[in-house]
């Protein structure tokens, strides 16, 4: 069980590490004339990812997961996503944040990921809460957090989406990109 809990922690300390990032890079943005927009659901964004780590640790602790040979599909689907979210990140760089950040006049990022769909990172988040659990076989936290983050994200987009067309180059740049399947039209 330690080795459980030793993993669960490590991904919860990427994502404290991450809002520190994203914190710091807020004020970067702030100082350079930008908003937040959408702040009323950050809140339930914060809850949802909080609550999926209770649920988790409960639902292994309370159901311990054996090993299983299919565990390990889940596995390397995390962690070729852990390389993504690495991309989807770096290619943002300073523009990359957990909030809806807005930098009027800025030309939207269009490297890494970002040149084969809209929002690698949100497709990066939703495999992450499909997947992970299952490597415990956490089957109630996996399908309650898939759907609630499903919900969660689709106020998410079209508020991020409807801000960066108002104050940026967003739909000139992503007009023929997928929201989150390739497309290879330029």
């Amino acid at each position: 069980m330690f080795g459980i809990y030793l993993l669960i922690v490590i991904v919860i300390c990427q994502r404290v590490i991450e809002v520190i990032i994203a914190n710091k890079n807020a004020v970067w943005i702030k100082e350079r004339g930008g908003y937040e927009v959408g702040r009323e659901h950050y809140k339930y964004l914060v809850l949802l990812h909080t609550m999926f780590f209770l649920s988790l640790l409960v639902e292994v602790t309370v159901h311990p997961p054996k090993f299983v040979a299919w565990s390990i599909v889940p596995f390397f689907i995390f962690l070729i996503a852990q390389f993504g979210r690495v991309w989807a990140l770096s290619s943002l760089g300073e523009f990359w944040n957990t909030r809806i950040m807005v930098l009027p006049g800025a030309k939207v990022i269009a490297k890494g990921p970002y040149q084969y769909i809209r929002h690698p990172n949100f497709v990066i988040v939703f495999t992450e809460i499909a997947v992970f659990p299952l490597i415990f076989q956490a089957y109630w936290t996996a399908v309650v957090f898939t759907i609630v983050n499903a919900l969660v994200l689709s106020v998410r987009i079209r508020t991020e989406e409807k801000a960066l067309k108002e104050a940026t180059d967003y739909e000139e740049v992503f007009e023929k990109r997928g929201r989150f399947i390739p497309s290879y039209e330029k």
